[in-house]
């Protein structure tokens, strides 16, 4: 009988601890192996930002004494549910997920369970299923943040002409995203203070469709528009190329979020206005220590829980910064996620 993990729900209001049971043990790896094995399936590794991720989580679990057996989908549903299942079929000790669709790998997820390997979501969630643990950082607060930034900043007389451009509609971080935009725009549109002229989903994240929704925007409306809220930093860039295009980059205000580092030269350059900066490093080790964790059928601690459409999922979610060129240097420079050079050019 594969043992059991107790999940320990810290509340935050009541600061009392529930004890949760989760009726799953790591998989039962061969006999020979002496070191837990996790295996991370990744929805793509063709952006900046989850190389990143990649490098960072497999050194701290190889810290933490575990091994890391990475596969990436190139962006397929089935490739990822393929990748899934060979993990399962390697018997790894626990399974770390980054989905690209929320909704297709409950079914990677029911698949796990069956072979009772516990599953940690990473960044993104997982939605109806049964998913043991879930860390990310609060993207609600995420939207809220850069919807703010442009509350700050609203014109004198009139209104705040605005394009929106939101993420993958497969990706149910970019529904949060807009989720907490929402909530500080919708009293800014109804109080006549901002007036949304276009917005639209782009597919898979891609900068190529950002720039199709912007020159799309500019075809329809002209070039008269006050900012742009792209939800990360890749679309980001696909709206400046757009401005870029139209002669009007660094006129406009625009949004982002990852900090990426040409995001960063782009804020340096003024093209970019800000970004969210999301501790990385912080993500991937404690998504490997967590991952260690569960494949050594430990107890862990989390402090919150995130509704998917089936269960309220055990969350822990990390801090984030909102990065301005004033403060560039103070978080991802410090931090070491960027250079002084690379970003300042000296």
């Amino acid at each position: 009988m594969n043992p059991r993990i107790l999940l320990v729900i810290v509340s935050c209001v009541l600061s009392v601890l529930t004890g949760l049971v989760i009726s799953r043990g790591g998989g039962s790896g061969p006999a020979t192996r002496t070191r837990p094995l996790i295996g991370l399936s990744m929805d793509t590794l063709k952006e900046e930002r989850w190389q990143k991720d990649r490098d960072l989580f497999v050194a701290e679990a190889g810290k933490l004494g575990a091994d890391v057996e990475v596969l990436s989908a190139n962006s397929s549903d089935t490739r990822q549910l393929a990748d899934v299942e060979a993990l399962i079929t390697r018997k790894v000790d626990a399974l770390v997920i980054i989905p690209k669709d929320a909704a297709a790998m409950a079914k990677a997820v029911n698949l796990a369970h069956q072979a009772h390997i516990p599953v940690l979501a990473y960044d993104r969630l997982i939605t109806g299923c049964d998913l043991d643990l879930y860390i990310t950082f609060d993207n609600v607060k995420v939207g809220e943040l850069q919807a703010q930034f442009l509350a700050e900043r609203l014109p004198a007389t009139g209104k705040m002409r605005l394009l929106r451009i939101y993420g993958a509609k497969t990706d149910n971080n970019a529904k949060l995203f807009k989720q907490g935009q929402d909530h500080v725009l919708q009293p800014l549109i109804a109080a006549g203070k901002v007036e949304v002229l276009h917005e639209d989903w782009a597919d898979d994240w891609k900068p190529e469709n950002a720039k199709k929704i912007i020159n799309a925007a500019i075809t329809k409306h002209g070039p008269n528009f006050d900012a742009i809220l792209a939800s990360n930093d890749g679309t980001a860039g696909g709206a400046i190329q757009a401005l870029t295009e139209e002669g009007i980059a660094g006129k406009v205000i625009v949004t982002g979020q990852d900090a990426d580092l040409a995001a960063c030269q782009r804020i340096v350059q003024g093209t970019q206005t800000m970004t969210i900066y999301k501790p990385l490093h912080l993500l991937s080790k404690q998504a490997a220590a967590l991952a260690v964790r569960l494949a050594q059928h430990r107890p862990i601690i989390a402090r919150d829980v995130s509704p998917n459409g089936q269960t309220d999922v055990p969350s822990v979610f990390l801090p984030i910064h909102s990065v301005t060129k004033d403060n560039l240097r103070d978080t991802v420079v410090k931090d070491g996620l960027v250079t002084e050079k690379d970003v300042f050019g000296r």
